[in-house]
C-alpha cells in the first residue's frame, strides 16, 4: 500500500512539474507552440473520415441489447475421476490427455453432483423463442432465462442438437424484443463483429473484435463450419450472439481455443444459417436430422494431388467407405476425390462433412467424383446421421442403452489405417460414454481384458457386470476407460 502512495505522489509530481516547464517554455517563445499546434491538429474532412470509419458499437448494443439473456441452470452431473464436475475437472477425464498432454489421474469413480451454471442466449420469437448452446444447458433440470429488464423466467427446453451445439428454449411471455438475422455468407475476413454475453456471470457485457477466418472445423464438431474471431469470449458467453456492424446476428458464441480456460485470443461461433435450420426442425418436431454419406475423407496435401493428377489440392480424399452406407450404394470408392456435393465446390474434407450435414436424410445429392484421372458424376440418397447399424453397446432386453454406445465392426481399410486386428468402431455416443469422453471415431479394443471382435463381445462384457473397462484407441494413443453400464 506505501508503495502506491509514493508511485502516486512522484507521477503527480511529474505531471506538475512538467507543466511548470511548458508554461515557462510558451511564455518565452508563444509562436512556436502555436504553430506546432496547427500542424497537430487534423484538417475538418480528415477528422471527418476518421469519426466515419469508427464502428457504432454503442448504437448496436442499444438496439439489439434487450434481446440478449441471461440464462442460469441447475440440476446434476457426473463427477470425473477426482469427483470434480465434467466441466471443471477436464483433466480428470481419461480422453483429457489426447489434447492436453496431462498425466492421468484416477480417483474414485464418477457420481451425481448438485450442478450450477450459466450461459447466454437470445430471443428469436416474440412468443418467447430463445437460442443458446446445447452445452449450456446440458444435464439441466431447472432452466432460468433473466432478460435486461431484470424480469425472470422458467423456460422449457423444446429440444437440443449436440450435433451442432444448439439448444432451443421456450418462455411464456409476449411481445419481446429479438434480434435481427443476418447472412455469414456475406461477412468477410477481417470485418468487425461484436459479442454480448454474460462472460463469468457479469451480465450484458460487450467485446469487439474482427472475424478471424472463415469455415473452420474443430475436432469432433463436424457438422458445424465455425466463423472464428478475436472477440473476447469466455465462459458464461456460450449461446450469446454475434453481431455484425448492422446490428444483425451472424453467429452463435460457441466454443474458445485456449490453453488456460480463458480466452487467448481464438473463439468460435456456429453460423446462424445452421442454426436457424436447427431451430426449425426442433420447434417442428422437437429433435433435429442430419443427413449422412458413410465414408471416411481425409484432406488433400499437393503431393497427393499430384499423384491423382489433380491440378490443386482441393476436394475431399476418401480413405474408406461404410459398408451398406449411401456412398457404397452410389458407388463411392477409397481413392476418390469428392470435388463438388450438389454443384457447390468442396475445397477440404471439412467442407464435406459440413455439406453432408446441412442436407436432410432422404435427399438425393448429386457427387462430382475425381477417379483415375477423370471427372465423373454419381447421385447418392443420403441416409440418417444416427446409425443404422447395431446399437449397443450392449442393450437389455428392453432395448435400453446401457453403456451410451453405437459401434459396428471395423472395415479391413479402416483396420489396416488404425494399424489394429481388430475392434469396433464407435459411430454415436450418449449417456455414461459421452461423460466418460468418448467419441464417434474412437475404436473398443477390449472390454474387461477381452478382445472385442464383435457387438456380441461387447453386449456380453455390458451384461455380465455392472461396470466395464474398455481400452479405446484415438488416433495413436490408447487408454483404458471405465464405465458404469446403465
Amino acid at each position: 500500500m506505501q508503495i502506491r502512495k509514493i508511485a502516486a505522489a512522484v507521477a503527480a509530481f511529474g505531471i506538475v512539474a512538467a507543466g511548470i516547464v511548458a508554461a515557462d517554455h510558451y511564455g518565452k517563445h508563444p509562436e512556436l507552440f502555436s504553430a506546432q499546434a496547427a500542424q497537430q491538429a487534423p484538417a475538418p474532412a480528415q477528422a471527418a473520415r476518421a469519426a466515419a470509419a469508427l464502428p457504432d458499437f454503442a448504437a448496436i448494443v442499444q438496439q439489439a441489447g434487450p434481446a440478449v439473456v441471461n440464462i442460469t441452470v441447475s440440476g446434476t452431473r457426473k463427477t470425473g475421476f477426482s469427483g470434480m464436475q465434467d466441466d471443471e475437472g477436464q483433466d480428470e477425464n481419461p480422453f483429457s490427455q489426447f489434447f492436453h498432454g496431462m498425466p492421468f489421474r484416477f480417483g474414485p469413480p464418477p457420481a451425481e453432483v448438485p450442478m450450477q451454471g450459466q450461459g447466454s442466449g437470445f430471443i428469436v420469437g416474440a412468443d418467447g423463442v430463445v437460442l443458446t448452446n446445447a452445452h449450456v444447458v446440458r444435464g439441466a433440470s431447472e432452466v432460468t432465462v433473466k432478460l435486461t429488464d431484470r424480469r425472470e423466467f422458467s423456460a422449457k427446453v423444446l429440444g437440443t442438437d449436440p450435433a451442432t451445439d444448439i439448444a432451443v428454449l421456450r418462455i411464456d411471455a409476449k411481445g419481446l424484443p429479438v434480434v435481427s438475422l443476418g447472412d455469414p455468407a456475406r461477412a468477410r475476413v477481417g470485418d468487425w463483429v461484436l459479442a454480448i454475453g454474460s462472460p463469468f456471470g457479469f451480465e450484458n457485457s460487450v467485446s469487439a473484435g474482427i472475424v478471424s477466418a472463415k469455415g473452420r472445423s474443430l475436432p469432433g464438431e463436424t457438422y458445424v463450419p465455425f466463423i472464428q474471431t478475436d472477440v473476447a469470449v469466455n465462459p458464461g458467453n456460450s449461446g450469446g450472439p454475434l453481431f455484425n456492424l448492422n446490428g444483425e446476428v451472424i453467429g452463435i458464441n460457441s466454443q474458445i481455443y485456449s490453453r488456460s480456460g480463458g480466452y487467448q485470443g481464438l473463439s468460435f461461433a456456429i453460423p446462424i444459417d445452421v442454426a436457424l435450420r436447427v431451430k426449425d426442425q426442433i420447434v417442428a418436431t422437437g429433435h433435429a436430422s442430419h443427413a449422412r454419406l458413410g465414408v471416411t475423407v481425409q484432406q488433400l496435401n499437393q503431393a497427393l494431388a499430384d499423384s491423382f493428377g489433380l491440378k490443386r489440392a482441393e476436394g475431399a480424399l476418401v480413405s474408406s467407405v461404410v459398408p451398406g452406407s449411401a456412398a457404397e450404394q452410389a458407388g463411392l470408392q477409397p481413392g476418390d476425390v469428392i470435388l463438388k456435393f450438389d454443384g457447390k465446390p468442396v475445397g477440404t474434407a471439412n467442407e464435406l462433412s459440413a455439406m453432408v450435414g446441412e442436407a436432410s436424410p432422404g435427399n438425393k445429392a448429386r457427387l462430382e467424383v475425381w477417379r483415375k484421372g477423370q471427372s465423373q458424376e454419381l447421385i447418392a440418397t443420403l441416409g440418417a446421421a444416427k446409425p443404422e447399424s447395431e446399437r449397443t453397446a450392449a442393450t437389455d432386453g428392453s432395448g435400453k442403452d446401457r453403456l451410451g454406445l453405437a459401434v459396428r465392426p471395423l472395415t479391413p481399410e479402416e483396420r489396416k489405417e488404425a494399424k489394429v486386428a481388430g475392434g469396433l468402431l464407435v459411430e454415436d455416443v450418449n449417456g455414461a460414454a459421452a461423460r466418460a469422453g468418448m467419441q464417434p471415431g474412437d475404436i473398443v479394443l477390449m472390454a474387461d481384458g477381452k478382445p472385442v471382435k464383435s457387438v456380441a463381445d461387447l453386449r456380453a462384457a455390458a451384461s455380465a457386470r455392472g461396470n466395464v473397462a474398455l481400452l479405446v484407441q484415438r488416433g495413436d494413443t490408447r487408454v483404458f476407460v471405465p464405465l458404469k453400464a446403465g
